[in-house]
């Protein structure tokens, strides 16, 4: 019997621990491999992670400096317009200099006597306020006032180029005297006068005016009374308590236009406060007067009239207007 032989089992016993050793050597080598790659996934995050905090640190420092720059920009716009408002005050000053400059070298100036044009414009002030109040408030006592100071002020100028100039003031003054009192008031009194009265006027004619009346018309009278209709006379309470008010409305508007001046509105009013007064009265001599003292109060002007008022102020401007001139 032929024994098997055991030689060729060695070499299997022999390769064992070596494919061991292998595997061993790959698994050592997979898990340094392992290793490593986790390292570099780390780190790589770990570079990725401080990456974005520096851009996000970047970006901050940017919206910072944005933030700056626009605030750097605000100054700068005030601080231009501040400059430019200075700028525009430096020029202001400057011209104010520039004019105070002026005025003194003017006052200093021997040939314009500075006193003297100080006394001329406080002349040519009381003259124009005189006109003022002649034209807007008809005020002759103001006027009057005015025009004497103007005249003490020029009295005190002794240069005789003026003397002309004092004498066309002393006409002027001389004829404001002579107006006495100013005609719209004089008007305003006369209205008022004649308002007062027209409530005493009687409601019946005169038994003495009746008979001065034919015969037949006394006779007649007694059945009928012929009126034109336009001026037929108001007998019931509440139609003269109506025209009574239409009287004084008329009346009123009157007084508005006089106290304006306005002559065409004057007129037109008492015209019309005319018409009603024999609606509302009988006709009597006294009704006739009244109306007679309307109707020439309505004819009045209202206006002051003199050619010389306004004249000095006139010659004063123009003798300064040939001194200053070049």
């Amino acid at each position: 019997m032929i024994e098997p032989d055991a030689s060729p089992a060695l070499p299997s016993r022999r390769r064992a621990p070596l494919a061991w050793l292998v595997l061993l050597l790959f698994a050592l080598a997979a898990a340094w491999g392992w290793h490593a790659w986790t390292q570099r996934q780390s780190a790589a995050r770990a570079m990725e992670i401080d990456a974005q905090q520096r851009v996000e640190a970047l970006e901050a420092r940017m919206e910072s400096l944005r933030r700056e720059q626009r605030a750097q920009a605000g100054r700068l716009q005030q601080a231009d317009a501040t400059n430019r408002v200075l700028r525009d005050e430096l020029l202001g000053v400057g011209q104010r200099a520039a004019l105070l400059e002026d005025s003194v070298s003017k006052l200093a100036d021997p040939d314009r006597h500075g006193a003297q044009a100080l006394r001329l414009d406080e002349v040519e002030m009381l003259l124009s306020m005189a006109r003022n109040r002649l034209d807007i408030a008809s005020d002759l006592d103001g006027a009057r006032r005015a025009y004497a100071l103007a005249s003490g002020m020029l009295d005190g100028i002794d240069d005789p180029a003026y003397l002309s100039l004092r004498q066309t003031l002393a006409q002027e003054r001389a004829a404001l005297e002579a107006v006495g009192v100013d005609p719209a008031h004089a008007a305003a009194a006369k209205l008022d006068a004649i308002e007062t009265r027209l409530p005493t006027l009687p409601l019946v004619r005169d038994a003495r005016e009746a008979s001065q009346r034919s015969w037949w018309e006394r006779v007649a009278s007694r059945l009928i009374d012929v009126q034109p209709s336009d001026r037929a006379q108001l007998r019931a309470t509440s139609d003269r308590s109506a025209g009574m008010e239409a009287l004084a409305i008329e009346f009123t508007l009157a007084r508005a236009a006089l106290e304006r001046r306005d002559l065409p509105t004057w007129r037109a009013s008492l015209g019309r406060a005319d018409a009603w007064l024999p609606r509302l009265w009988p006709d009597t001599d006294a009704l006739r007067a009244q109306r007679r003292a309307l109707q020439a109060l309505r004819a009045q002007s209202l206006a002051l009239r003199s050619p010389v008022l306004g004249s000095s102020l006139t010659q004063l401007r123009a003798m300064r207007a040939r001194t200053e001139a070049p």
